[in-house]
C-alpha cells in the first residue's frame, strides 16, 4: 500500500472515531431528506431537471460566444473582465488588481472557486489581509482548514469547538450553550472588517451574458456587504457559470436552494449589473472586476465523456445523500470539492495524485444520480475517471485476476463448484464460514460470510423447469452469481410463484456474471466482453421479459448493456438494445405483469420490515412494487425509518473499505432493531449477504429473506 493510501486510511479511521462528526452527519442526513422532499412538493422535479440539463448543455456548447458577449456588455457598463487560463493566473490577476487599486484589506464572501485556486493562501503570501465573512467560512479560516461541505462549510464542528475558537479570538471565555451570543461575537468581529475593507471578493452563481449581470445566492447578508461597502469588487467564477440570460438562471434557481438545503428559496438573491454607487471612489462609482476561470473547463465542455460535469450547479446534494459522506464527512471524501462531484472535479482541477486516493470512495449506490439537479450520471462519470487513472497507472493485480476469471464462464463456474468442497474445513453447517481464511484481515471480521450452496440453481434447473404447453408469454431468468451458487433457494421460490400462471420460464445455461464487479473495478473492456457473452446466451428476441431477482444486476443489465456497444457493431448492438428493454425486476414483474395475488401468503401476525436496495430505489425506481407485494401478504408491515439507506455492501466496496462498510451496516441494523420486526425482506442477494452476515456476527434474532421467499412461504 502506498504512503498516500496509508495516510488516507488513517484519515478515514479518524473520521469514523469522531463521535460528534458521526452524530452531526446522521442528523443532517435525516433532516435533509425530509426537507428536500417537502421543498419539491407540488413541483415536477424530473421536468425541472430536464430544463436545467438543456440550459446548461447549451451554455457549455457555446462558452466562447457567451464569454465574448458577456465581456462586451460588461465593458459597456464600466466593468473589467479577465479570462484566467489556470488557477495561478486567476490568483495573480486578483493580486495585481489589489495592488493597482491600492487595496490592502480584503473581505471575501464564500466562493468555492476561490477554494479551488487556493486564493486566500496566495493573497496572504502577497502580504494582503484577507478575511472570510461567511460565518462558516470565517470559522474554518481561523482554524486554517478547508470546507467540509460546499454549502455548509463548518458542518463538522460542534458549538464547543466554535466557542473555544471564539474564546481564543476575543480572549474572553465564551459560553458554548449561548448560540445567539456566539453569532453576536462573530458579527462584532466582522463589522470592523467590512467597514475597513478596500476590496470585496465574491463568487457568482450565475453570469448572464445578455446583460453582464452577476447573480449571487446566499443565506447570509455578508455577500451584500462585501459587494457594496469596499471601493473595489472582484468576482471570481468559473466560465461554466455563464448562461444566456435571466430565464435560464431562474430555472436553475428553482432547484438550487431546494437541492442544497431543502429551502424553496434562500434569504438573499442578489443581482449586480454594472457599476453601482460608491462614494469611496473618485467619480462615485464602484471599481468592478470579473475574473472568469477556465482551469480545464473549456476542455471539459468539448469532451464527449465528461462534458456533463459542467451541468453541476454546486448545490452539494450529491454529498447530502451519499452513504460514505455520511460516515466520514467532507474532509475525508473530498479535496476541495466534496461528495460525488468532488471525486470527479478533483481529478480535473487538482490532478491524479489527489484524485487517486479519493476515487475509490464511491460505493456505487446511485443516490447521487437520483438527486442531481443537473441530471448527471455521477456514478458512471466517477467510474470513467477511475478508468482514466487506471489507464495512467496500469491495471492492478485484482483487476487482472477478476478479468481472467469472469471472462471465462466455464472456468469461473468450475472455480465456484470447487470452492464448495474447499470450504468444508471452515464451515459448521450453519450457512456461514466460521473460520475466516487468512486472506481476510481483522477489518473484515464485522460480518459472517456465507458458504456456497451444495447444489447450484443451474444444477437444479432440469428438475425445476415448468412444463407449459401453450404459454401466454415466455420469460428468461438472469440469475447472477450469488443466487446461482450461494442462494439458489431464492430462484427456486420465484419459479414456484409462477406455477400455474401459464408462463414458460427458461434459464439459459450459458449465462454468467452480469459484469458489474468488473465495471466497479474499472475493467471496462472486460465488462463489455462479459455483456456480449450474456446477450448472445439469452438471445433476447426469444423472450417477452428477462427477469432478475437482483436489483444490482437489473440496474447494470438495463442501464449499461445498451451503452456498451455502438450501431457499427451490428448484431450485438441490436441485441443489446433488445436485451436492455426486456430486463425487469422480479418485484415489478410479479406485481405489474403477473398481477400476483399474494394475500395470506405470510403467517398471520408476522412482523416484517423492508430494506429497499440502492439500485432498486435509485436506479430502477422499482422499490414500491416490491414493498406493495410484501404489504399485501397479510404480514404486519413495519416501515423502517432508514428503509432506503445503503446497507454498506456495494460489491467490491465492502472489501476495499471494510471499516466504512462496517459502520454503514451497524447503523442499518440499529434501525431495523428499532422496528421490532422478525423478518427483513429485500430484493438483492448482495444486501442479503451483508445483512445476514452482520446479524449472525451480532447474534441478533431476526431473519433476512428475499421477498420471493416470503411470498413462497
Amino acid at each position: 500500500m502506498s504512503n498516500l493510501k496509508k495516510e488516507y486510511k488513517k484519515k478515514v479511521k479518524g473520521a469514523l472515531d469522531n463521535e460528534f462528526l458521526r452524530k452531526s452527519m446522521d442528523n443532517f442526513a435525516v433532516a435533509y431528506r425530509d426537507g428536500q422532499s417537502r421543498a419539491y412538493s407540488g413541483l415536477d422535479k424530473d421536468a425541472l431537471v430536464k430544463e436545467i440539463v438543456c440550459a446548461k448543455d447549451a451554455a457549455a456548447a457555446n462558452l466562447d460566444e457567451l464569454y465574448i458577449q458577456f465581456r462586451k456588455k460588461a465593458e459597456e457598463k464600466g466593468v473589467k473582465v479577465y479570462l484566467a487560463d489556470t488557477a495561478e493566473d486567476a490568483n495573480r490577476i486578483i493580486a495585481d488588481i489589489a495592488r493597482g487599486s491600492s487595496c490592502e484589506k480584503i473581505v471575501k464572501s464564500k466562493s468555492m472557486t476561490s477554494e479551488e485556486t487556493h486564493l486566500n493562501r496566495y493573497l496572504e503570501s502577497e502580504n494582503l489581509n484577507v478575511t472570510e465573512t461567511d460565518l462558516g467560512e470565517w470559522i474554518i479560516q481561523l482554524r486554517k482548514e478547508g470546507p467540509s461541505h460546499m454549502v455548509m462549510p463548518a458542518i463538522h464542528l460542534s458549538r464547543y469547538q466554535v466557542s473555544d475558537l471564539f474564546s481564543d479570538v476575543t480572549r474572553t471565555n465564551q459560553d458554548p450553550e449561548n448560540i445567539d451570543n456566539l453569532v453576536k461575537v462573530a458579527r462584532s468581529q466582522l463589522r470592523d472588517k467590512f467597514s475597513d475593507a478596500d476590496m470585496g471578493i465574491t463568487g457568482a452563481n450565475f453570469l448572464l451574458a445578455d446583460t453582464a449581470t452577476v447573480g449571487i445566492v446566499t443565506n447570509e447578508g455578508n455577500a451584500r456587504l462585501t459587494t457594496t461597502l469596499p471601493k473595489t469588487h472582484v468576482v471570481l467564477a468559473g466560465v461554466d457559470k455563464l448562461l444566456p440570460g435571466l430565464p435560464e438562471a431562474l430555472t436553475v434557481l428553482r432547484a438550487l436552494p431546494r437541492n442544497a438545503t431543502g429551502q424553496a428559496i434562500t434569504s438573499y438573491v442578489t443581482w449586480i449589473s454594472g457599476q453601482n454607487e460608491c462614494f469611496k471612489n473618485q467619480g462615485d462609482k464602484k471599481d468592478i472586476h470579473i475574473v472568469l476561470l477556465d482551469n480545464g473547463r473549456k476542455a471539459l465542455a468539448k469532451d464527449k465523456v465528461f462534458n456533463e460535469v459542467l451541468r453541476c450547479i454546486r448545490c452539494g446534494a450529491c454529498a447530502n445523500v451519499c452513504p460514505v459522506y455520511r460516515m466520514v464527512g467532507g474532509h475525508t471524501m473530498g479535496h476541495v470539492y466534496i461528495g460525488a462531484i468532488g471525486l470527479i472535479l478533483t481529478y480535473f482541477y487538482h490532478g491524479k495524485e489527489e484524485a487517486e486516493k479519493l476515487i475509490g470512495n464511491c460505493i456505487g449506490c446511485g443516490a447521487c444520480k437520483n438527486i442531481c439537479a443537473g441530471g448527471m450520471n455521477l456514478p458512471d462519470v466517477i467510474k470513467s475517471v477511475a478508468a482514466e487513472i487506471q489507464g495512467e497507472n496500469g491495471r492492478g493485480p485484482g483487476g487482472k485476476l477478476a478479468t481472467t476469471v469472469l471472462k471465462n464462464r466455464k472456468f469461473f463456474h468450475t472455480l465456484l463448484k470447487f470452492a464448495k468442497y474447499a470450504q468444508k474445513p471452515v464451515t459448521d453447517n450453519t450457512g456461514f464460514l466460521r473460520h475466516l481464511p487468512m486472506i481476510f484481515a481483522k477489518d473484515h471480521d464485522f460480518k459472517s460470510l456465507p458458504e456456497i450452496a451444495d447444489k447450484s440453481f443451474r444444477d437444479m434447473w432440469k428438475e425445476l423447469k415448468p412444463d407449459v404447453v401453450n404459454p401466454k408469454m415466455k420469460v428468461a431468468i438472469f440469475a447472477g452469481c450469488v443466487q446461482d451458487f450461494v442462494y439458489p433457494e431464492q430462484l427456486k421460490s420465484f419459479v414456484n410463484l409462477l406455477k400455474n400462471k401459464n408462463i414458460a420460464v427458461d434459464f439459459p445455461m450459458d449465462q454468467s456474471c452480469c459484469g458489474l464487479p468488473l465495471k466497479m473495478m474499472d475493467e471496462h473492456a472486460s465488462a463489455r466482453s462479459v455483456a456480449g457473452q450474456n446477450i448472445f446466451a439469452f438471445d433476447p428476441g426469444n423472450y417477452d421479459y428477462i427477469i432478475t431477482l437482483c436489483a444490482s444486476c437489473a440496474s447494470h443489465l438495463q442501464e449499461n448493456y445498451a451503452k456498451m456497444f455502438t450501431p457499427s457493431e451490428g448484431p450485438v448492438y441490436r441485441k443489446s438494445q433488445d436485451f436492455s428493454e426486456k430486463v425487469i425486476t422480479s418485484g415489478k414483474f410479479l406485481k405489474e405483469v403477473v398481477k400476483l395475488d399474494v394475500s395470506g401468503k405470510a403467517s398471520k401476525g408476522k412482523k416484517v420490515t423492508f430494506h429497499s436496495p440502492c439500485h432498486l430505489t435509485h436506479c430502477m425506481k422499482a422499490g414500491d412494487a416490491t414493498k406493495d407485494l410484501i404489504g399485501a401478504t397479510g404480514a404486519e408491515f413495519i416501515p423502517a425509518s432508514e428503509e432506503k439507506s445503503c446497507c454498506g455492501f456495494g460489491g467490491t466496496y465492502s472489501a476495499k473499505f471494510p471499516e466504512i462498510s462496517a459502520e454503514i451496516l451497524r447503523k442499518k441494523l440499529e434501525d431495523f432493531k428499532k422496528t421490532g420486526a422478525e423478518v427483513i425482506a429485500t430484493e438483492c442477494p448482495g444486501c442479503i449477504m451483508q445483512l445476514r452476515g452482520g446479524i449472525d456476527k451480532n447474534k441478533m434474532d431476526i431473519e433476512v429473506k428475499h421477498f420471493v421467499e416470503l411470498l413462497d412461504d
